[in-house]
């Protein structure tokens, strides 16, 4: 058994996740996350048991859409959130660390001044990874909690704050992989400036989903999903508010299975809510407040064009709490 630290940095979050790695479990449930973390059928597939999992939401991609550049604030928000995880990381004896960058860090001219300084907090190398490298740690991740499906493929939706990974596989692995720049921090910044935002902002927004989920349709066969799962805080933020929960709740919410209908509904009144009524719902995490309407627009879009594209056989969308961060976890060698 090996003590892990993974760290997810996206666009609006950076998370850790310390767990024990058990490399002796072998079951058809995990096979394709073994393949998608690394490893090969028929081998020993780890699973993790968790010891932390921390969110703090630094914004690192704030402004980036239109600047090109990593914000001085955004940089020591982020880096203030990494001293406190490598405090974490001390503190529970952890052997290995694993810190992988995503969609805003891809983007960044000035990356290398995020790249040194958290090489000089954590002592390891922070990755920034590919769009293809992030939704195949996705597929894992998500994939490792769910049932197996076998040859039947299941798409893989990471709806992240700058990027979406559109990831489709099935117990042998990714089948295909493609990551697009919209998400809720990219779609809110560009286009959703109103409170609540406008029609025509709307139909903007909406124009930009359209053209990236035509992108990924060409190198992923969306016609073949026969199951879709969305990952990441806004569908799951959006779950929790189509099951009306008191409170933000991961075990309430992982594995939820919707009928496409209350989900866009969800969506759609997130969406035209003001920023002082999504705050007041009791499951809203702040730093989601005002981002979480986009979110609402971009998985509304996604989960509609691939009811069209498979000609309404996927009639209902899967939410899981696990994702590339337990993606990062189980890659760790």
């Amino acid at each position: 058994m090996t003590r892990v630290a993974a760290i997810d940095c996206g666009t609006n979050s950076i998370r850790l996740l310390i767990a024990d790695v058990n490399a002796d479990v072998n079951t058809d449930a995990n096979t394709e996350a073994n393949t998608a973390a690394g490893g090969a059928t028929g081998q020993p597939t780890p699973r993790l048991t968790d010891i932390v999992r921390e969110m703090r939401v630094v914004r690192l991609g704030q402004g980036v859409d239109s600047t090109g550049e990593l914000a001085q604030e955004a940089l020591e928000r982020t880096f203030a959130a990494t001293r406190d995880y490598a405090a974490l990381i001390r503190q529970h004896g952890v052997e290995k660390v694993r810190f992988v960058a995503t969609s805003a860090t891809r983007d960044a001219r000035n990356r290398q001044v995020f790249v040194d300084g958290i090489r000089a907090i954590l002592g390891v190398e922070p990755e920034v990874i590919t769009g293809d490298e992030e939704a195949a740690l996705s597929f894992a991740g998500a994939s490792s909690v769910l049932p197996s499906r076998g040859e039947d493929p299941v798409l893989v939706v990471d709806l992240g704050g700058g990027s979406t990974e559109f990831v489709l596989g099935n117990a042998d692995g990714v089948i295909a992989a493609r990551s697009v720049d919209v998400g809720c921090v990219r779609m809110t910044e560009r286009h959703l400036r109103s409170d609540p935002p406008t029609p025509a902002q709307i139909a903007a927004a909406e124009a930009d989903v359209d053209a990236a989920i035509s992108e990924a349709a060409e190198t992923v066969p969306l016609e073949r999903t026969t199951v879709v799962v969305g990952v990441a805080g806004s569908v799951t933020t959006i779950t929790a508010h189509a099951l009306r929960l008191p409170e933000y709740s991961p075990a309430a919410i992982h594995g939820t299975e919707l009928d496409l209908d209350a989900v866009r509904k969800a969506c759609t009144e997130l969406l035209e809510m003001t920023r002082e009524e999504r705050a007041a719902l009791p499951y809203m995490h702040p730093g989601r407040v005002d981002v979480i309407g986009a979110g609402g627009l971009v998985w509304r879009r996604v989960l509609q064009r691939l009811a069209d594209i498979t000609g309404g056989r996927i009639t209902t969308a899967v939410a899981s709490e696990h994702d590339i961060l337990d993606g990062i976890a189980l890659s760790i060698r």
